[in-house]
């Protein structure tokens, strides 16, 4: 297996640039000595020789900035499209605004990526409309045995990992969240389900919903669906899966819908649903409010300093 730290560059300038005007800064950067030689550590790239995909696959992991200086175990979000030119970068970035912010909790980020999404996050279709020779699609169940049997395998084998492990994925990689949610409802703790192309097949997979949650015990899972403005098919897909929660939700599931349909698109919704579903579902304690401080009060005035 290899691995190789993610690293990138940062050109370090001896010179306070916010007080240099935009005309001077040219001169004023030549005058000073520019490094580029220190570097922004955002994690560590893995790859190894997947026996069940039969190729040489890649993952991506950032532990929180307090993994080396405690001996706690942390929770794990898996992240499916998640390659460095997918969505890993940007989701690792929302999980070190928990290490600013306490908003939620700390997480190590893993980025599963995918080599050929319509292939590997879909089911083999029914409807022979979707049905091509040679396939191009229809092999989710053989990426989830990678994603459960290497990954996580792997993940847990090298990492202090915690109790509990959420799995995110936006569109195709939505479908796939929702696909095992359904079908291997113990292989997560949490499923965040944003904008699921559950068109997919005819929508065979939300026509299903309601038998598929019928076999769910009462383990305690939950579950976060959210879309866009999507409309047509897509929507339709989800309108279903959403009734079949209302009326076969199983006792131990918590489930969570968002409507976004007024404020986000396919395109924009992504980032911002992670944000505040990771709120939702690994929210922190908050400490009791103080004193409200008097730059925060109409009229307020600082206090008069001891002399």
């Amino acid at each position: 297996m290899r691995f190789r730290h993610l690293l990138i560059a940062v050109a370090i300038l001896a010179v306070d640039v916010l007080l240099v005007p935009a005309s001077g800064l040219a001169q004023s950067t030549a005058q000073h000595q520019v490094s580029a030689e220190s570097f922004v550590n955002i994690g560590t790239s893995f790859e190894f020789q997947s026996g069940v995909m039969e190729s040489v696959r890649e993952i991506n992991v950032r532990v929180p900035a307090s993994y080396s200086s405690t001996d706690q175990g942390y929770n794990v979000l898996y992240v499916i499209d998640g390659g460095l030119e997918q969505d890993f970068l940007h989701i690792a970035g929302l999980a070190q605004l928990a290490s600013v912010n306490l908003d939620y909790e700390e997480l190590i980020v893993v980025g599963i990526r995918t080599e050929n999404r319509f292939m590997e996050l879909t089911h083999e279709p029914q409807d022979p409309r979707y049905v091509e020779d040679p396939p191009r699609t229809g092999k989710s169940e053989q990426f989830y045995r990678h994603l459960t049997e290497e990954v996580v395998a792997l993940v847990e084998s090298r990492f202090r990992v915690g109790d509990r492990k959420a799995l995110v994925g936006e569109s195709l990689a939505g479908l796939f969240v929702a696909e095992v949610f359904l079908t291997h409802p113990h292989s997560f703790t949490d499923y965040i389900c944003i904008s699921p192309s559950l068109w997919w097949d005819d929508r065979a997979l939300a026509r299903r919903s309601a038998t598929l949650l019928a076999g769910h015990d009462e383990t305690q899972r939950r579950l976060y669906l959210t879309m866009a403005n999507e409309g047509g098919t897509m929507q339709d897909g989800l309108d279903r899966l959403i009734e079949s929660l209302k009326s076969n939700s199983p006792a131990g599931l918590d489930w969570h819908f968002v409507d976004r349909s007024l404020t986000h698109t396919h395109a924009t919704i992504y980032h911002p649903a992670v944000h505040d579903a990771l709120n939702h579902l690994f929210d922190t304690p908050h400490p009791e409010p103080t004193e409200t401080p008097w730059y925060l009060i109409e009229g307020g005035q600082p206090p008069e300093l001891d002399r």
